[in-house]
Order: C-alpha cells, then sequence, then structure tokens
C-alpha cells in the first residue's frame, strides 16, 4: 500500500521559511516524479514543484521560483519543500505526489497523493 505522509506545516510570520517533508512508503522511489501541490480555494490544486525520477531535474511554478526550493533523498525516501520569503497569500494546504511521468504539471498526472498539511502565513 503506498502512503505519502507530509509534516512540517504550521503558522509562520510573512518573510519567514518552512521545511516540508513527504515521506513515501510502498513504492519504488527513485522510479517516481515527485511534485508539491497546494489547494486553493475556489481555484483547485495548484501545480508548485517538481523532482524529476529520471535526472532529479526540478521544475516550478513561475510566482514560486526563487522562493520555494523542491528536493529529494532517494535514500530515506522524502521529498522535501523549502519555502522561504513566505508571504500571506502562501496560506494553503500543501499536498505532496507521485507520477510515474517526467516533469508533470497537472495534478491528474499524479497516481499518489498525500493527506496535505497546513501552512498559513500570518502576523
Amino acid at each position: 500500500q503506498v502512503q505519502l505522509v507530509e509534516s512540517g506545516g504550521g503558522l509562520v510570520q510573512p518573510g519567514g521559511s518552512l521545511r516540508l517533508s513527504c515521506a513515501a512508503s510502498g513504492l519504488r522511489f527513485n522510479l517516481y516524479t515527485m511534485g508539491w501541490f497546494r489547494q486553493v480555494p475556489g481555484k483547485g490544486l495548484e501545480f508548485l514543484a517538481t523532482s524529476d525520477y529520471r535526472d532529479g531535474r526540478t521544475n516550478y511554478r513561475d510566482s514560486v521560483r526563487g522562493r520555494f526550493t523542491i528536493s529529494r533523498d532517494n535514500v530515506k525516501n522524502t521529498v522535501y519543500l523549502q519555502m522561504d520569503s513566505l508571504k500571506p497569500e502562501d496560506t494553503d494546504v500543501y499536498s505532496c505526489a507521485a507520477s510515474g511521468r517526467s516533469r508533470p504539471t497537472r495534478s491528474s498526472e499524479y497516481y499518489y497523493w498525500g493527506q496535505g498539511t497546513q501552512v498559513t502565513v500570518s502576523s
């Protein structure tokens, strides 16, 4: 049974940082592209970043490029999202997901999903 479990969310002040983790089990982690999304009210799932399984190449949504960094540890079967310079509009539920495709940006391209972790940016 595949499980993706996110952690690291919480309350942070504007301009602050958080590091999200997503621990995967039940799948061959190094064969999956890992992605991060957030649930935007009224808009659905919004792509944030991917780490490609083939070469580790990363891809980002324009609005977070330079502020967010995705990384993965294929030994620990964990993908991370380092979030810096956080803004109130970054407040959302953040989820990780696994895909067998290369550089997928649509949620429909992902097979497995975590439950999500809440990130709140507020003073």
